[in-house]
């Protein structure tokens, strides 16, 4: 428990540091990663679209409305962890069993396609290479914001400063999250497609964590992201990867998934096709690939991708690895994950480290 208190406070800081170490538009412009592919479809209407009527729009047993709270997550006094401990994102799944239809899932994502980092230094397409985040000072105002799905988003205010770091830059046309961490409050408001409107914002849907708590969203609620997760949680961050370790799965996005999501996902944007990955998928990378083959800042995260594995959580490019921006990346390390391909991956059956279906809690 010692170590994971001082872990907690170690990602708060990497947080904090890295939101320092980054803007929205670093000045040089690097060799950077191909662009991410066109704007996702967040929101449920792309869902409503493709699944209408599908019984596997959600498990039978999994009522709509608010999940039940569960038990405070501990972290060090002071600090917010924004990866909550004992949740499915720290939950090792190096020995959970094959998913019988591994072979299917990984044939549809791109058995020949790389793993590719959608995050880096420097710019790309004049915006800085990944998403990034913003923390919330103390006095930060809190604005109005008004959503396109607003049935499936939390209301705000939101905490969100007069700059806010904007995925892709404030002139981007892609997906534009802005990822706010309040560490004070521990909680994280997350937006997507968002645009300054007024004295506020407008969205296409936004969510607040409690970063100390397990609870999930309503199942069939979207997020930020199509599989109705946190985007904080699953991106890699510059100072996890410094200390030579990155302790929490990966937010991964693929081309085409299927109408339905599985555990801990609550939402799906995808088509009736069984073929495909549904949302919230664990994806994990062969035991047998030697991290030791990579440059110093690709090694932890092959590592974490043995042990910690993917989840699927957005409709994008295949086999493309979450991040954020950072002046400290070299881009030609990182570009050294494109020696993976799908063919090194494997999906698993996550579906015993459940809990309760309305809880982010995993056994183990």
């Amino acid at each position: 428990m010692a170590a994971m208190r001082v872990r907690a406070a170690v990602v708060a800081a990497a947080i904090l540091l890295a939101a320092t170490a980054c803007d929205n538009g670093p000045s040089r412009v690097a060799d950077a990663p191909a662009p991410t592919a066109a704007p996702s479809a967040s929101g449920p209407t792309a869902a409503s679209a493709a699944a209408a009527g599908s019984a596997s729009a959600a498990p039978a047993d999994s009522p709509k409305g608010p999940a039940p709270s569960t038990k405070p997550v501990a972290t060090a006094q002071g600090a917010c962890d924004p990866v909550p401990a004992g949740s499915y994102w720290r939950a090792d799944v190096s020995r959970l069993p094959r998913h019988p239809r591994s072979a299917t899932y990984v044939a549809s994502i791109g058995k020949g396609a790389a793993l590719t980092a959608d995050f880096g230094s420097g710019q790309w397409d004049g915006g800085p290479i990944g998403i990034p985040v913003t923390v919330a000072k103390a006095g930060t105002p809190r604005v109005p914001v008004r959503f396109e799905y607003a049935d499936e988003s939390d209301p705000g205010p939101y905490p969100i400063p007069r700059n806010p770091k904007i995925e892709g830059g404030p002139a981007a046309t892609g997906d534009r999250h802005i990822i706010v961490y309040d560490p004070a409050a521990c909680r994280a408001y997350e937006l997507f497609d968002a645009h300054p409107a007024g004295s506020g914002w407008r969205a296409g849907s936004g969510a607040v964590y409690n970063l100390r708590s397990q609870r999930l969203r309503p199942d069939g609620w979207t997020s930020a992201d199509a599989a109705g997760l946190p985007v904080l949680a699953g991106l890699v961050r510059y100072e996890e990867v410094a200390a030579g370790h990155v302790d929490h799965a990966l937010r991964i996005t693929v081309p085409r998934s299927q109408a339905a999501h599985v555990w801990p996902a609550r939402h799906h944007a995808g088509r009736r096709d069984a073929a495909l990955p549904p949302m919230g998928l664990r994806l994990r990378l062969r035991a047998g690939v030697d991290p030791n083959r990579f440059p110093p800042q690709a090694r932890p995260i092959v590592r974490a991708l043995q042990r910690y594995g993917a989840i699927v959580a957005d409709n994008g490019s295949a086999w493309y690895v979450s991040g954020t921006p950072d002046a400290r990346w070299n881009n030609d390390q990182l570009h050294a994950l494109k020696r993976l391909t799908g063919a090194d991956f494997e999906a698993v059956d996550a579906s015993g480290l459940m809990v309760d279906r309305n809880s982010a809690a995993a056994r183990g």
